[in-house]
């Protein structure tokens, strides 16, 4: 099974050795869980961490019932990978921490013809949120510039059209606002009892989940090219995952749901899993599709891990606690640059401190459990350049 797959219980698996730090909260939290009526199994990822009831960093497999309050209310969140026209070598940190000063303001009405014509043709029809679009929000969401510091499998970088000479953007954000609206909408009307497939409730709610859905890819898109106006440049998306969402899957012979809160899918091809802003990201390829009878094993991990990956590094430390534990050590001034030469972006000085490298585990060490579970190779590792976060309020 490997060193870093283990059985809580029948229904429950965690992917981590067991030298990696996993905060026992979040564990009851998992077991807690996997007692839902409907729940068939739930498998935590490295990266796992406490949430709000449920935990953060994990999947769960339904049978005839979803769980909105599962998914959360950033519905969409996820991952966009783009590469800019920019050259690595030519980037000058102090100027170019100068051109996001209004990146995260809504969009201008220069922006309108730009916004229709991508809801129209990601067929999204909701009114009222389009101010949220384009911009990313607090928590843990960001976009930042990185290198591709170094490589391990040249071919698969070839596959993806990515060249080492060029900036890198990573945009991590979700659907604001929206998601935020139906999440409340749904706990108001039914508390977080699930929706059997049967009920009135269930397709309303998975009418509205993909749409989300859709808007949280729009907004990563036009945060992408927001940015790339900023610094005069043009971009490609190489590649935009969603982590925070519930969909039909087949597991085991036997149709489901496959809820997701912080899981990267392995069955969408390759994805970036991050770092903090002061630690590296990696790009990885899911070993899935080339796996055969010869590799039962390995076919078991990826079962057991409900085809799911780490979404991130995973947080050490709450939110709320870190001003209290990095205060002392360091000033503000000092958090604005990294121990990789990086630099921050972030107007907002307890999100900050919330969000600084030291509250967060080394992505490495969560890389290493999965390559250890033979659920990823590891494409590249990314260094990151700048990191913005937001200039001032956070609200949706």
């Amino acid at each position: 099974m490997g060193k870093s797959v283990q059985k809580i219980s029948e229904h429950v698996s965690l992917i981590a050795s067991k030298n990696t730090w996993i905060e026992g909260l979040a564990i009851q939290q998992l077991i807690k869980t996997s007692e839902l009526n409907g729940m068939q199994r739930v498998a935590g990822m490295p990266d796992l961490h406490p949430g709000r009831g449920y935990p953060i960093g994990a999947a769960f497999f339904t049978t005839n019932k979803i769980y909105p309050a599962l998914v959360g209310n950033d519905i969409g969140c996820g991952m966009s990978l783009w590469q800019t026209s920019a050259k690595v070598a030519k980037v000058n940190l102090d100027k170019l921490a100068k051109k996001f000063e209004h990146v995260e303001l809504p969009l201008d009405d220069s922006w309108l013809a730009v916004i229709q014509s991508r809801k129209t043709a990601k067929n999204i029809t909701v009114n009222g949120h389009d101010r949220t679009l384009g911009t990313i929000g607090g928590g843990n969401h960001f976009a930042e510039f990185q290198a591709i510091d170094e490589i391990y499998n040249q071919a698969a970088l070839d596959e993806l059209g990515l060249n080492k000479k060029h900036l890198q953007l990573l945009v991590h954000s979700g659907s604001r606002g929206l998601g935020q609206s139906i999440l409340v909408d749904h706990i108001a009307k039914y508390n977080h009892d699930g929706l059997c497939e049967s009920d009135l409730g269930f397709n309303d709610y998975m009418n509205k989940h993909d749409e989300a859905v859709r808007f949280a890819e729009l907004n990563r898109e036009l945060i992408a090219m927001r940015f790339l106006e900023a610094i005069r440049a043009n971009g490609e998306c190489s590649l935009d995952i969603n982590h925070n969402l519930v969909s039909p899957k087949n597991i085991d012979g036997c149709d489901g749901w496959l809820h997701r809160k912080g899981a990267t899918p392995s069955d969408k091809g390759y994805v970036v899993i991050p770092g903090s802003r002061g630690d590296y990201s990696y790009l990885v390829k899911p070993i899935l599709a080339e796996l055969n009878d010869d590799n039962s094993a390995m076919l078991e991990n990826i079962n057991i891990s409900l085809f799911s990956l780490a979404h991130g590094a995973g947080r050490k430390w709450q939110r709320g606690e870190c001003h209290g534990r990095l205060g002392h050590k360091y000033k503000r001034e000092d958090l604005y640059r990294t121990a990789l030469g990086s630099r921050v972006v972030c107007g907002n000085k307890e999100l900050l401190y919330d969000e600084a490298p030291q509250a967060y585990k080394k992505c490495e060490t969560v890389i290493s459990d999965m390559v250890d579970a033979g659920l990823i190779e590891v494409v590249a590792k990314l260094r990151p350049i700048l990191t913005f976060k937001t200039n001032g309020d956070c609200s949706s």
